[in-house]
């Protein structure tokens, strides 16, 4: 009997060690096919001997000039430098409104709660480019369009960001209510509950929402580009490179493109990298029923 239980562990084992090890293999497998890209844009940003695309991958010649050419010869800082404050900016003011909206709707009960929640949940279904006409025409009459574009975009990208408070709620309802009560008890206001009692414990919420925040404009083509037009003293990062793919341009900037491409990647990269585990965190802390 405890032979063939023994075979049995073994048998068990060896099935596992299989599984695993073909696991691995597609996880490797998968990791290489995601980053061969991101290895050619850094291949691509070293190579010097022509600026225009070519067939082959690896570069002839070697260098730093698309990267010293960025720096010099371009409004590249200026644009990484609206899109940096827009990010800082975004992730300020959307963790604040977020998770004081997310706060409210956990632990108040008020009349028309639910009516509120429904109606931000079917309004957060509609795409935002719905919008853009009306969002053009109220910043043209505030000035806040071609170079004032970034304080535009940041009014934008955290007008409506109270609605996206689901994961945040979710996170707020997996903490007792009874310490609430506690500190009510003790003589704290709902203030004093929040950012004294709330807030210690919500560590994950709030790096998650602040990474959201600040990741947002870096990547954001459609909304920028409507407000900013040509004017390259508002650009954001992903206007102003993308400028350099037009038929007239991309023979003479398609390396110093893939050079921008590699620096906008690394803040955040780095950011992400440092800030990941209270990510996966705040994701998982906040999906649950609420």
């Amino acid at each position: 009997m405890s032979k063939n239980l023994h075979k049995k562990h073994l048998s068990a084992k060896a099935s596992s060690r299989i599984s695993n090890t073909v696991i691995y293999v597609i996880l490797i497998a998968i990791s290489l096919i995601w980053l061969f890209p991101l290895f050619g844009l850094i291949l691509e940003s070293f190579r010097v001997e022509t600026t225009q695309q070519v067939s082959y991958l690896w570069p002839k010649k070697l260098g730093l000039d698309n990267y010293k050419y960025l720096f010099t010869k371009t409004d590249f800082l200026k644009w990484f430098g609206n899109t940096g404050f827009m990010g800082v900016a975004t992730a300020v003011l959307q963790t604040i409104f977020v998770l004081t909206m997310s706060y409210v709707l956990s632990r108040l009960r008020f009349k028309g709660r639910k009516l509120l929640m429904n109606v931000m949940l079917v309004l957060g279904m509609f795409p935002g480019f719905l919008t853009l006409l009306l969002i053009y025409k109220v910043f043209v009459d505030f000035g806040l369009t071609m170079n004032r574009a970034p304080v535009g975009l940041i009014i934008v990208y955290c007008a409506s960001s109270g609605m996206g408070y689901y994961i945040s709620k979710g996170f707020f309802d997996t903490i007792p209510k009874s310490l609430d009560e506690a500190a009510r008890v003790d003589g704290a206001t709902r203030w004093q509950v929040f950012y004294k009692v709330i807030m210690p414990l919500s560590k994950p919420i709030v790096i998650y929402t602040v990474l959201m925040g600040f990741m947002a404009p870096w990547g954001d083509f459609m909304t920028a580009s409507y407000l900013i037009h040509e004017n390259s003293q508002g650009m954001n990062v992903a206007v102003g490179t993308f400028e350099w793919l037009s038929k007239t341009m991309v023979n003479s900037h398609y390396t110093m493109f893939c050079a921008a491409g590699v620096i906008v990647a690394v803040p955040v990269t780095a950011v992400f990298l440092m800030l990941q585990k209270y990510y996966v965190e705040g994701v998982t802390g906040g999906a649950v029923k609420g």
